[in-house]
């Protein structure tokens, strides 16, 4: 029997059950939409110029993932914004989506200031902090959330509302939610401790990851806004470095550093490629080719998205990663949750005026 295999060796470290809430993740997606469909939005009749996420780390997830639906879906742009202050064109015609799983991330309470100041309207996504005062007080639309698990967890709870309230302000589409439902809950059966590492491709993955540096490559736009999640994942979680590109861009650049990657001091690479399988001819040999290039120094793993629509393959293969960076984390002897490196530099800023 593989090692993960023994649900004992999978959470011996993981005593905040970063595991059960990956698990959870499809009931923690239905939840989200219940308090969505259940908040209240003004009769904003305007469609604004553009659209503004802005938030960091796990609160900014589900802004790509709204920028990708944007991207294919929408007539206006979206923007994620992962600084102090909005873009200098930011004002009345600029919806902006402050979220912060915490309430208290301070560049997010910095840049929600700026958005104030240049008058666009707000709607807040937040479990409470001071994001969600400030909210109250200025009389902008809350959508409450639960807290009590780490953000990077709570993707559901920061990416279904914001769709949600778009869907709702008639800037996205209907989206195929049940669909969506039904696709998220096969998937956790196929990638559960139960199901064996010989049938179990997340599971598989981890062992390929295991003591080695990966490069996490998207097929795509979309692809590689997940394959940015993947790396957040498998960075913090499994406390493994890892690095995110995009084709066709890498094809222009990164695929020369292949060159002498070999001489680099690095024991073993790996490259992951997430892809939907209805790529383009041109896309899908441009990642032929590359496998090639790179075979003498690096495996080629595929990961296919599960699902027809675009809300099923990146929440599906979103899925999959957060159980491959799990496992990573068990075979990697560490605790998914902790923090600490993260937490030094809160701290440590929290002395700078």
């Amino acid at each position: 029997m593989h090692q993960l295999d023994d649900p004992t060796f999978v959470t011996r470290l993981d005593p905040k059950g970063m595991y059960d809430l990956t698990v959870a993740f499809p009931s923690q997606v239905q939840h989200a939409l219940d308090l969505a469909w259940g908040s209240a939005l003004p009769a904003w009749k305007a469609v604004p110029n553009n659209v503004v996420l802005t938030g960091l780390g796990g609160s900014a997830a589900g802004g790509d993932f709204t920028r990708a639906l944007f991207e294919y879906q929408a007539s206006v742009p979206f923007l994620v914004n992962r600084d102090y202050f909005m873009p200098s064109w930011a004002g009345p015609g600029t919806l902006v989506f402050a979220t912060s799983y915490s309430g208290n991330t301070e560049e997010t309470l910095s840049a929600y200031a700026d958005a104030k100041k240049k008058g666009c309207p707000i709607i807040c996504v937040t479990s409470g902090g001071r994001l969600a005062e400030l909210a109250k007080a200025d009389g902008w639309p809350l959508i409450q959330i639960p807290a009590g698990q780490p953000p990077r967890t709570a993707l559901g709870f920061l990416f279904a509302p914001v769709v949600v309230a778009c869907e709702k302000l008639g800037l996205l589409p209907k989206q195929d939610w049940g669909s969506a439902m039904v696709t998220l809950q096969n998937s956790v059966k196929e990638w559960t401790i139960d199901v064996p590492f010989e049938s179990n491709p997340t599971k598989q993955l981890a062992q390929n990851l295991f003591g080695k540096l990966s490069v996490i490559y998207g097929l795509g736009f979309w692809q590689g806004l997940v394959a940015g999640r993947w790396k957040g994942q498998i960075c913090e979680n499994a406390k493994n470095m890892t690095f995110a590109h995009t084709y066709p861009e890498l094809c222009h650049n990164e695929v020369l550093g292949w060159v002498k990657a070999d001489e680099q001091g690095v024991a073993a690479w790996v490259s992951i490629v997430l892809q939907d399988g209805t790529e383009s001819a041109k896309m899908k040999k441009r990642a032929e080719v590359t496998a090639r290039l790179i075979e003498g120094v690096a495996s080629t793993h595929f990961v296919t998205a599960s699902g027809s629509s675009l809300l099923e393959k990146m929440l599906s293969i979103t899925l999959y990663g957060d159980f491959v960076s799990i496992y990573l984390a068990a075979l990697n002897g560490v605790d998914p949750e902790n923090i600490d490196s993260i937490n030094v530099l809160k701290s440590e800023l929290a002395l700078v005026p």
